[in-house]
């Protein structure tokens, strides 16, 4: 899937599990690319010491992967959609 903007701030996603209860998602942008996020840290929300999920990446052209082995493809899939189709509130 290709990538049409960034996600520049941290933000919260809903993600509908496969198994378990439906969570609320941290989504931390990472800068380590001159700037640019390439990648995104996943996490736990609203806990003191979240759970790390793995991360998001995205190659120059936009297509994702996800890095990690706790989300389901469909979970990935919901998260990547996200960051992809994410607009800032005004």
């Amino acid at each position: 899937m290709m990538k049409n903007s960034e996600l520049i701030r941290e933000a919260k996603a809903w993600v509908k599990r496969k198994s378990g209860p439906d969570e609320i998602v941290r989504i931390i942008p990472d800068f380590k690319n001159e700037g640019r996020v390439l990648s995104y840290e996943l996490y736990t929300a609203f806990e003191e010491n979240p759970d790390y999920m793995g991360r998001i990446l995205f190659d120059t052209k936009g297509y994702w992967i996800y890095d990690g082995e706790i989300l389901s493809v469909t979970e990935q899939e919901q998260l990547a959609k996200f960051i992809i189709n994410y607009v800032e509130a005004v």
